[in-house]
Protein backbone atom coordinates (compact mmCIF):
# COMPACT_ATOMS: atom_id res chain seq x y z
CA UNK A 1 0.00 0.00 0.00
CA UNK A 2 2.71 2.19 0.87
CA UNK A 3 4.50 1.93 -2.59
CA UNK A 4 1.12 1.94 -4.51
CA UNK A 5 0.59 5.50 -2.68
CA UNK A 6 4.44 6.78 -3.20
CA UNK A 7 3.75 5.94 -6.86
CA UNK A 8 0.38 7.50 -7.03
CA UNK A 9 1.78 10.92 -5.93
CA UNK A 10 4.59 10.96 -8.32
CA UNK A 11 2.03 10.47 -11.04
CA UNK A 12 0.05 13.43 -9.46
CA UNK A 13 3.11 15.86 -8.98
CA UNK A 14 4.42 15.01 -12.75
CA UNK A 15 0.71 15.75 -13.93
CA UNK A 16 0.18 18.79 -12.05
CA UNK A 17 4.16 19.89 -12.40
CA UNK A 18 4.00 23.68 -13.89
CA UNK A 19 5.47 23.92 -17.51
CA UNK A 20 8.85 25.09 -17.29
CA UNK A 21 9.95 23.37 -13.98
CA UNK A 22 11.37 19.54 -13.99
CA UNK A 23 9.67 17.06 -11.31
CA UNK A 24 12.66 17.24 -9.15
CA UNK A 25 12.79 21.49 -9.18
CA UNK A 26 8.44 21.25 -8.54
CA UNK A 27 8.90 18.22 -5.82
CA UNK A 28 11.55 20.38 -3.96
CA UNK A 29 9.16 23.33 -4.20
CA UNK A 30 6.02 21.63 -3.05
CA UNK A 31 8.33 19.92 0.07
CA UNK A 32 9.11 24.22 1.19
CA UNK A 33 5.57 24.96 0.61
CA UNK A 34 4.59 22.02 3.06
CA UNK A 35 7.34 22.88 5.43
CA UNK A 36 6.52 26.26 5.99
CA UNK A 37 3.18 25.87 6.39
CA UNK A 38 4.07 23.22 9.20
CA UNK A 39 6.61 25.95 10.87
CA UNK A 40 3.49 28.60 10.67
CA UNK A 41 1.15 26.17 12.78
CA UNK A 42 3.98 25.27 15.19
CA UNK A 43 4.56 29.23 15.51
CA UNK A 44 1.43 30.14 16.24
CA UNK A 45 0.96 27.35 18.88
CA UNK A 46 4.01 28.43 20.57
CA UNK A 47 2.60 31.77 20.57
CA UNK A 48 -0.91 30.80 21.88
CA UNK A 49 0.66 29.01 24.46
CA UNK A 50 2.60 32.40 25.90
CA UNK A 51 -0.25 33.90 25.97
CA UNK A 52 -2.48 31.22 27.91
CA UNK A 53 0.69 31.66 30.45
CA UNK A 54 0.49 35.18 30.17
CA UNK A 55 -3.49 35.16 31.59
CA UNK A 56 -2.62 32.48 34.29
CA UNK A 57 0.20 34.99 35.47
CA UNK A 58 -2.31 37.28 35.27
CA UNK A 59 -4.79 35.13 37.13
CA UNK A 60 -2.25 33.99 39.77
CA UNK A 61 -1.52 37.71 40.54
CA UNK A 62 -5.01 38.61 41.21
CA UNK A 63 -5.38 35.65 43.36
CA UNK A 64 -1.93 36.54 45.53
CA UNK A 65 -3.30 40.56 45.77
CA UNK A 66 -6.43 41.25 44.22
CA UNK A 67 -5.69 45.00 45.43
CA UNK A 68 -2.58 45.17 43.14
CA UNK A 69 -4.16 44.10 39.97
CA UNK A 70 -7.08 46.13 40.69
CA UNK A 71 -4.52 49.61 40.92
CA UNK A 72 -2.88 47.80 37.96
CA UNK A 73 -5.89 48.79 35.97
CA UNK A 74 -7.01 52.08 37.57
CA UNK A 75 -3.19 53.85 36.04
CA UNK A 76 -4.23 56.51 38.18
CA UNK A 77 -3.59 58.91 41.15
CA UNK A 78 -3.98 56.11 43.37
CA UNK A 79 -1.00 54.17 41.77
CA UNK A 80 1.25 56.88 43.02
CA UNK A 81 0.13 56.66 46.60
CA UNK A 82 0.11 52.78 46.69
CA UNK A 83 4.11 53.11 45.87
CA UNK A 84 5.00 56.59 47.08
CA UNK A 85 7.64 55.82 49.27
CA UNK A 86 9.16 53.38 46.77
CA UNK A 87 9.27 56.51 44.56
CA UNK A 88 11.09 58.61 47.20
CA UNK A 89 14.03 55.90 48.36
CA UNK A 90 16.60 56.11 45.63
CA UNK A 91 17.86 52.58 46.38
CA UNK A 92 14.46 51.19 46.91
CA UNK A 93 13.74 47.90 44.69
CA UNK A 94 11.10 49.90 42.53
CA UNK A 95 13.01 52.33 41.69
CA UNK A 96 16.18 49.78 40.81
CA UNK A 97 14.03 48.24 38.03
CA UNK A 98 13.03 51.08 36.04
CA UNK A 99 11.36 50.15 32.83
CA UNK A 100 11.08 47.09 31.31
CA UNK A 101 14.83 45.74 31.45
CA UNK A 102 16.31 47.85 28.95
CA UNK A 103 17.65 50.53 31.10
CA UNK A 104 20.27 48.98 33.28
CA UNK A 105 23.47 50.14 34.32
CA UNK A 106 27.01 49.15 33.60
CA UNK A 107 28.98 45.87 35.18
CA UNK A 108 29.53 47.21 38.77
CA UNK A 109 25.54 47.66 39.77
CA UNK A 110 26.10 44.19 42.09
CA UNK A 111 26.57 43.74 45.18
CA UNK A 112 28.09 41.11 47.23
CA UNK A 113 25.39 38.53 47.18
CA UNK A 114 24.73 38.55 42.99
CA UNK A 115 21.83 40.56 43.33
CA UNK A 116 21.06 44.50 41.71
CA UNK A 117 22.33 46.86 43.88
CA UNK A 118 22.21 50.04 41.46
CA UNK A 119 20.27 51.12 38.56
CA UNK A 120 20.37 54.23 36.66
CA UNK A 121 17.78 56.44 39.07
CA UNK A 122 14.78 58.04 36.38
CA UNK A 123 14.56 61.48 36.65
CA UNK A 124 10.94 60.72 37.10
CA UNK A 125 10.02 58.21 39.60
CA UNK A 126 6.10 58.89 40.23
CA UNK A 127 6.12 57.32 36.54
CA UNK A 128 8.27 54.90 37.07
CA UNK A 129 6.17 53.53 39.66
CA UNK A 130 3.06 54.39 37.35
CA UNK A 131 4.84 51.91 34.98
CA UNK A 132 5.24 48.97 37.51
CA UNK A 133 1.00 48.84 38.08
CA UNK A 134 0.49 48.91 34.19
CA UNK A 135 -1.11 45.68 33.21
CA UNK A 136 1.23 43.56 30.46
CA UNK A 137 -0.88 44.16 27.30
CA UNK A 138 -1.71 40.80 25.35
CA UNK A 139 1.06 39.54 22.79
CA UNK A 140 0.70 41.17 19.25
CA UNK A 141 0.25 37.47 17.22
CA UNK A 142 1.67 39.11 14.36
CA UNK A 143 4.54 41.07 16.33
CA UNK A 144 6.01 38.57 18.81
CA UNK A 145 10.01 38.19 19.71
CA UNK A 146 12.25 36.73 21.44
CA UNK A 147 12.58 39.41 23.17
CA UNK A 148 9.14 39.34 24.25
CA UNK A 149 9.38 35.73 24.92
CA UNK A 150 12.00 36.49 27.82
CA UNK A 151 10.58 40.24 29.10
CA UNK A 152 6.80 38.50 29.34
CA UNK A 153 8.34 36.52 32.37
CA UNK A 154 10.75 39.26 34.01
CA UNK A 155 8.05 41.35 33.80
CA UNK A 156 5.47 38.62 35.90
CA UNK A 157 8.58 37.87 38.00
CA UNK A 158 9.26 41.75 38.94
CA UNK A 159 5.43 42.10 39.54
CA UNK A 160 5.34 38.99 42.00
CA UNK A 161 8.83 40.33 43.88
CA UNK A 162 7.11 43.82 44.43
CA UNK A 163 3.83 42.62 45.93
CA UNK A 164 6.33 40.60 48.07
CA UNK A 165 7.81 44.04 49.21
CA UNK A 166 4.60 45.45 49.51
CA UNK A 167 2.99 43.17 51.71
CA UNK A 168 6.40 42.71 53.67
CA UNK A 169 6.35 46.59 54.55
CA UNK A 170 2.44 46.58 54.99
CA UNK A 171 1.23 48.23 52.37
CA UNK A 172 -0.51 45.76 50.59
CA UNK A 173 -2.21 42.54 51.95
CA UNK A 174 -1.12 39.29 49.76
CA UNK A 175 -2.17 35.33 50.31
CA UNK A 176 1.56 33.88 49.07
CA UNK A 177 -0.33 30.64 49.81
CA UNK A 178 -1.81 30.39 45.99
CA UNK A 179 1.94 29.96 44.91
CA UNK A 180 0.81 26.47 46.30
CA UNK A 181 -1.86 25.20 44.00
CA UNK A 182 -0.16 26.78 40.90
CA UNK A 183 3.35 26.14 40.43
CA UNK A 184 2.71 25.62 36.96
CA UNK A 185 2.30 29.07 36.18
CA UNK A 186 6.03 30.07 38.58
CA UNK A 187 7.68 27.22 37.31
CA UNK A 188 6.74 27.97 33.16
CA UNK A 189 7.40 31.51 33.90
CA UNK A 190 11.15 30.58 35.21
CA UNK A 191 11.62 27.94 32.52
CA UNK A 192 11.09 30.67 30.01
CA UNK A 193 13.21 33.29 31.71
CA UNK A 194 16.27 30.64 31.55
CA UNK A 195 15.36 29.30 27.94
CA UNK A 196 15.11 33.38 26.76
CA UNK A 197 18.55 33.78 28.82
CA UNK A 198 20.32 30.82 27.27
CA UNK A 199 19.18 31.83 23.46
CA UNK A 200 20.06 35.23 23.84
CA UNK A 201 23.81 34.34 25.60
CA UNK A 202 24.19 31.49 22.50
CA UNK A 203 23.63 34.40 19.92
CA UNK A 204 26.54 35.89 18.20
CA UNK A 205 24.80 39.49 18.59
CA UNK A 206 26.53 41.13 21.31
CA UNK A 207 27.38 43.62 23.46
CA UNK A 208 24.34 41.61 25.39
CA UNK A 209 21.66 44.02 25.63
CA UNK A 210 20.34 45.03 29.54
CA UNK A 211 17.52 43.02 29.65
CA UNK A 212 19.82 39.98 29.98
CA UNK A 213 21.18 41.73 32.99
CA UNK A 214 17.66 42.35 34.46
CA UNK A 215 16.69 38.57 33.75
CA UNK A 216 19.36 37.52 35.75
CA UNK A 217 18.78 39.82 38.57
CA UNK A 218 15.16 38.59 39.02
CA UNK A 219 16.53 35.51 38.86
CA UNK A 220 18.34 36.00 41.60
CA UNK A 221 16.27 38.30 43.87
CA UNK A 222 13.57 35.44 43.60
CA UNK A 223 15.80 32.84 45.00
CA UNK A 224 17.54 35.18 47.40
CA UNK A 225 14.17 35.84 48.50
CA UNK A 226 12.67 34.09 51.87
CA UNK A 227 9.28 33.34 51.01
CA UNK A 228 9.53 32.72 46.77
CA UNK A 229 12.62 30.95 46.74
CA UNK A 230 10.93 27.27 48.38
CA UNK A 231 8.31 27.63 45.34
CA UNK A 232 11.15 28.09 42.33
CA UNK A 233 13.52 25.64 43.27
CA UNK A 234 11.40 23.11 44.71
CA UNK A 235 9.97 23.15 41.18
CA UNK A 236 12.66 24.60 39.30
CA UNK A 237 16.15 23.76 40.41
CA UNK A 238 17.29 21.14 37.96
CA UNK A 239 16.42 23.66 35.59
CA UNK A 240 18.76 26.24 37.22
CA UNK A 241 21.43 23.70 37.16
CA UNK A 242 20.98 23.32 33.04
CA UNK A 243 21.06 27.39 32.92
CA UNK A 244 24.58 26.79 34.17
CA UNK A 245 26.15 23.79 32.19
CA UNK A 246 24.40 25.72 29.35
CA UNK A 247 26.39 28.54 30.36
CA UNK A 248 29.62 26.54 31.13
CA UNK A 249 29.33 25.09 27.52
CA UNK A 250 28.40 28.34 25.83
CA UNK A 251 32.12 28.96 27.19
CA UNK A 252 33.77 26.39 26.12
CA UNK A 253 32.26 25.78 23.09
CA UNK A 254 32.73 29.45 20.98
CA UNK A 255 35.41 29.68 18.83
CA UNK A 256 34.18 32.76 16.80
CA UNK A 257 36.51 35.53 16.51
CA UNK A 258 35.35 38.10 18.15
CA UNK A 259 34.31 36.17 21.11
CA UNK A 260 36.01 37.81 23.84
CA UNK A 261 33.08 40.07 24.82
CA UNK A 262 30.41 37.67 24.24
CA UNK A 263 32.08 35.41 26.77
CA UNK A 264 33.06 38.02 28.90
CA UNK A 265 29.55 38.82 29.82
CA UNK A 266 28.72 34.92 29.97
CA UNK A 267 31.42 34.72 32.55
CA UNK A 268 30.08 37.70 34.71
CA UNK A 269 26.79 35.61 34.40
CA UNK A 270 28.37 32.80 35.72
CA UNK A 271 30.03 35.25 38.39
CA UNK A 272 26.84 36.45 39.61
CA UNK A 273 25.05 33.19 39.94
CA UNK A 274 27.82 31.86 42.33
CA UNK A 275 27.95 34.58 44.57
CA UNK A 276 24.39 32.98 45.51
CA UNK A 277 24.92 30.63 48.72
CA UNK A 278 22.28 28.53 47.27
CA UNK A 279 23.83 27.94 43.66
CA UNK A 280 27.17 28.32 44.69
CA UNK A 281 28.70 24.81 45.91
CA UNK A 282 26.88 22.88 42.82
CA UNK A 283 28.36 25.80 40.61
CA UNK A 284 31.93 25.26 41.47
CA UNK A 285 31.44 21.11 41.28
CA UNK A 286 30.60 21.96 37.58
CA UNK A 287 33.63 24.38 37.53
CA UNK A 288 35.40 22.09 39.09
CA UNK A 289 34.34 19.12 36.21
CA UNK A 290 34.94 21.76 33.14
CA UNK A 291 38.87 22.49 34.20
CA UNK A 292 39.78 18.78 35.12
CA UNK A 293 38.26 17.30 32.26
CA UNK A 294 40.15 19.90 30.10
CA UNK A 295 43.37 19.15 31.78
CA UNK A 296 42.77 15.48 31.51
CA UNK A 297 42.43 15.89 27.56
CA UNK A 298 45.16 18.34 27.03
CA UNK A 299 47.60 15.93 28.89
CA UNK A 300 46.12 12.97 26.90
CA UNK A 301 46.90 14.99 23.61
CA UNK A 302 50.42 16.63 24.99
CA UNK A 303 51.77 12.91 25.71
CA UNK A 304 50.96 11.76 22.12
CA UNK A 305 51.87 14.94 20.89
CA UNK A 306 48.22 15.41 19.20
CA UNK A 307 46.69 18.53 17.91
CA UNK A 308 44.66 19.89 20.55
CA UNK A 309 41.83 22.96 20.67
CA UNK A 310 43.47 25.87 20.45
CA UNK A 311 39.87 28.06 20.92
CA UNK A 312 39.02 25.81 24.00
CA UNK A 313 42.54 26.37 25.40
CA UNK A 314 41.79 30.26 25.26
CA UNK A 315 38.45 29.72 26.75
CA UNK A 316 39.08 27.66 29.38
CA UNK A 317 40.70 30.69 31.59
CA UNK A 318 37.50 32.22 31.94
CA UNK A 319 36.71 28.89 33.78
CA UNK A 320 39.89 29.07 35.87
CA UNK A 321 39.17 32.67 36.77
CA UNK A 322 35.46 32.38 37.95
CA UNK A 323 36.63 29.19 39.71
CA UNK A 324 39.45 31.00 41.42
CA UNK A 325 36.93 34.31 42.29
CA UNK A 326 34.40 32.10 44.00
CA UNK A 327 36.78 29.99 45.96
CA UNK A 328 38.00 33.26 47.15
CA UNK A 329 35.39 34.67 47.65
CA UNK A 330 34.59 31.54 50.39
CA UNK A 331 37.83 31.99 51.87
CA UNK A 332 36.90 35.53 52.68
CA UNK A 333 33.43 34.72 53.98
CA UNK A 334 34.19 32.89 57.00
CA UNK A 335 30.84 32.58 58.08
CA UNK A 336 29.98 30.87 55.47
CA UNK A 337 30.49 26.63 55.94
CA UNK A 338 32.53 25.35 53.42
CA UNK A 339 33.08 21.50 54.92
CA UNK A 340 31.34 19.44 51.76
CA UNK A 341 32.92 22.01 49.51
CA UNK A 342 32.72 21.06 46.11
CA UNK A 343 32.06 17.45 47.40
CA UNK A 344 33.00 14.67 44.79
CA UNK A 345 34.27 17.01 42.37
CA UNK A 346 37.00 18.37 44.38
CA UNK A 347 38.55 15.25 45.13
CA UNK A 348 38.57 14.28 41.91
CA UNK A 349 40.36 17.24 41.00
CA UNK A 350 42.91 17.17 43.44
CA UNK A 351 43.58 13.79 42.45
CA UNK A 352 47.08 13.17 40.62
CA UNK A 353 47.02 17.22 40.15
CA UNK A 354 50.29 17.14 40.53
CA UNK A 355 51.19 14.90 38.13
CA UNK A 356 49.17 16.81 35.38
CA UNK A 357 51.12 20.05 36.43
CA UNK A 358 54.46 18.70 35.96
CA UNK A 359 53.40 16.92 32.44
CA UNK A 360 51.71 20.14 31.82
CA UNK A 361 54.17 23.28 33.32
CA UNK A 362 56.68 23.14 30.73
CA UNK A 363 54.27 24.15 27.50
CA UNK A 364 51.50 25.42 28.94
CA UNK A 365 53.07 27.31 32.48
CA UNK A 366 49.80 29.91 32.32
CA UNK A 367 47.24 27.00 32.79
CA UNK A 368 49.62 24.94 35.08
CA UNK A 369 49.72 28.10 37.10
CA UNK A 370 45.86 28.66 37.26
CA UNK A 371 45.93 25.10 38.29
CA UNK A 372 48.00 25.13 41.12
CA UNK A 373 46.70 28.28 42.73
CA UNK A 374 42.86 26.59 42.51
CA UNK A 375 44.48 23.52 44.15
CA UNK A 376 45.74 25.80 46.92
CA UNK A 377 42.59 27.58 47.58
CA UNK A 378 40.84 23.95 47.59
CA UNK A 379 43.65 22.95 50.09
CA UNK A 380 43.54 25.82 52.41
CA UNK A 381 42.86 25.15 56.14
CA UNK A 382 39.48 27.42 55.74
CA UNK A 383 38.57 25.39 53.21
CA UNK A 384 38.39 22.25 54.89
Amino acid sequence: YLKISKLALAFAIIHSKPPGKCSKEYTEHLARTVSEQDFGWKWKVEVLETEVLRLRQELLLNRISPRFCLENRKQDTSAETLLGQESINPTSYSSQLEDSGCDVCNDSAFDSLGIASDFHQSEHNVNTSKYWLERVPPLNLCHTSKEQSLTAPVHFLQRLLEIRKLSERGVLQADFSELENDSFTICNSVSQLLDGLTFFYNSPEFPAPGFLTEGVCVLLSLITDTKLSNHVLKKCFKKIEEFKKNLIQIILRNRSVNRFQALHSVSQTLGLLGRNNILRNSLISLLLSGVRQFAEQLVQAHQVQSVYDIAQYENIFLLCMILEQLLQNETEESNISSSDYGGEEKIKFLKNLDQVILHLSDEFPLFSLYLWRVSVLLNSGQMQ
